[in-house]
């Protein structure tokens, strides 16, 4: 058995694209801006999302509303968003990555535009519905960014539209805090307005963007693909190596150089679902459920609750200055931000693993911390408050660091690494749909949780989740540093192989004895 797993180690290892490594290219300026592009997507869900934070204070006033009907409009845009999720798989095969950015574009600006103009709750859950599509379909930025990145750069690229999606809650706290002297009636209206920007730009850089090379091979595409390739790719032979493999993958024979081919047919909603779902293979089953639990520890660790309600939180701890709370509140959106360059920058250096491990253990640390100050002062134990506002403050941003350094950013990209390519488009969609789907629960009854069981205690559940979390990437996830997109697939194969072979061993033992 052990001379089995080092003949694999073997053979992964002198790869051809794995020797990459060793020469460091430079960075990729297509990839690169490619991927800057298609992250503005993950920019928009940053912003329409974090927006809320402030502009629910505002909105209260302005249109009279509860408490709950806040409540609900903040999260239901989570679950608005499964309307997108899952059709977003099915758009990306049909028409394509580049054109589905360019919808994605289109419905981010009406969305906006119906929930800045809005006079009642009713219009409000309109723009609100019509904005959570959108967010469902950015679900086809990561899948882009790593179908258009060099094996080197992967790691790297796919943590752009972390590093956006914060970029843009930054951008919502301090839309917030800049607007938040207008007049009731415009403050929030203008936080929304700003908005509108972002899908204009996207829409425009949609229009220079190449097709995935990966989608061009699966409609039979090969003299595209070749070009997108050799563009993005650090050597021709590298272009070439990878073309082989996706075509392999495919199903199209490697003798067949043609610029455009026939493809096998794939009947979309009975094949790919019956792989997926209905008859997944041991590999398959694997990789899917990997990526479920992936994004269900991610926003079952309760980060959507800093993200929105913050301001509740640090006013909890003892905070009472509204400038104060909405200032505390961007100084988090800072360091959530700048941390995911960590993860950028590692994670094609030591490795997704290593910074999932760390990140996962950190959180539940000081989720804990977190909550031991929150029931300090819920329990009136100390007269001087001040103390425990500074080390709340320490625990929220050391909390937002660690999701920052490792699943935040890798949640996704992960998820986007590891699934086969003919079935990459609607894992990726499924993921997504989780993703919000748990984000919606969470941020939706945070204040009905609290109020039940105490916000310490509710941090002290997120904190339990997030533990659970770093044994399930202890024991689960493979390294997929320095593979390429279809050796991974061979990776999860190879790992069925030989718990299978495992197995016979043991049974051969029992019989034997």
């Amino acid at each position: 058995m052990e001379e089995t797993t080092q003949n694999i180690s073997d053979s992964t290892m002198n790869h051809p694209l794995l020797k990459s490594e060793v020469k460091k290219p430079s960075m990729n300026k297509y990839a690169l801006a490619y991927a800057m592009i298609a992250s503005i997507a993950s920019l928009l869900l940053g912003y329409n999302i974090g927006v809320m934070s402030g502009a629910q204070i505002f909105i209260k006033d302005d249109l009279g509303m509860s408490d709950t009907q806040i409540e609900i409009l903040t999260g239901i845009i989570n679950l608005y968003s499964l309307a997108g999720s899952l059709t977003a798989g099915w758009t990306l095969d049909k028409i394509g990555r580049r054109k589905t950015l360019g919808l994605t574009a289109i419905i981010y600006f009406v969305g906006p535009l119906i929930t800045c103009v809005s006079s009642n709750y009713a219009f409000l859950m309109i723009g609100r519905f019509i904005t959570g599509i959108a967010i469902g379909y950015t679900a086809i930025a990561p899948v882009y960014i790593a179908e258009v990145s060099p094996v080197s750069m992967r790691g790297f690229l796919t943590s752009v539209p972390e590093m956006a999606v914060n970029s843009g809650i930054l951008l919502a706290y301090v839309s917030n805090f800049a607007f938040a002297n207008l007049p009731v009636h415009l403050s929030w209206r203008v936080m929304f307005a700003l908005g509108l920007v972002p899908p204009v730009v996207l829409g425009f850089g949609v229009l220079v963007m190449p097709e995935s090379p990966r989608w061009l091979v699966m409609k039979g595409q090969i003299g595209k693909a070749r070009e997108v390739l050799t563009r993005i790719s650090n050597t021709r032979e590298e272009a070439e190596t990878q073309l082989v493999e996706i075509k392999e993958t495919v199903g199209i024979p490697k003798d067949s150089t043609g610029g455009v081919v026939s493809v096998p047919k794939h009947h979309h909603n009975k094949s790919v679902w019956k792989e997926l779902i209905l008859k997944p293979n041991p590999a398959v089953r694997r990789i899917l459920i990997t990526v479920l639990a992936l994004q269900f520890f991610q926003q079952g660790s309760g980060i959507d609750t800093v993200v929105l309600y913050s301001p509740r939180v640090f006013e909890k701890a003892g905070m009472r200055s509204n400038s104060y709370l909405l200032g505390a509140t961007v100084v988090v959106g800072i360091a959530k931000t700048i941390l995911i360059l960590i993860a950028m920058i590692f994670s094609d250096r030591v490795g997704r693993r290593i910074l999932l491990l760390s990140s996962t253990a950190g959180m539940a640390v000081s989720l804990v911390i977190l909550g031991l100050g929150l029931q300090t002062v819920d329990n009136n134990l100390t007269n001087d408050s001040t103390w425990l506002v500074v080390a709340c403050i320490i625990a929220v941003l050391t909390y937002v660091s660690f999701f920052s350094i490792g699943i935040g950013p890798l949640c996704m990209a992960y998820s986007s690494e590891i699934l086969p390519l003919k079935l990459r488009a609607q894992g990726v969609a499924l993921g997504m749909a989780m993703n919000r789907v748990v984000c919606g629960v969470v941020t939706m009854t945070f204040i009905s949780l609290y109020e039940a069981i105490s916000i310490a205690g509710s941090f002290y559940m997120y904190a339990g989740i997030a533990g659970s979390g770093c044994v399930f990437v202890y024991f689960c996830l493979p390294e997929t540093k320095g593979r390429s997109l279809e050796d991974i697939e061979v990776l999860f194969e190879k790992k069925e192989k030989e718990k299978e072979g495992q197995g016979k061993e043991i049974m051969g033992e029992e019989i034997a004895v």
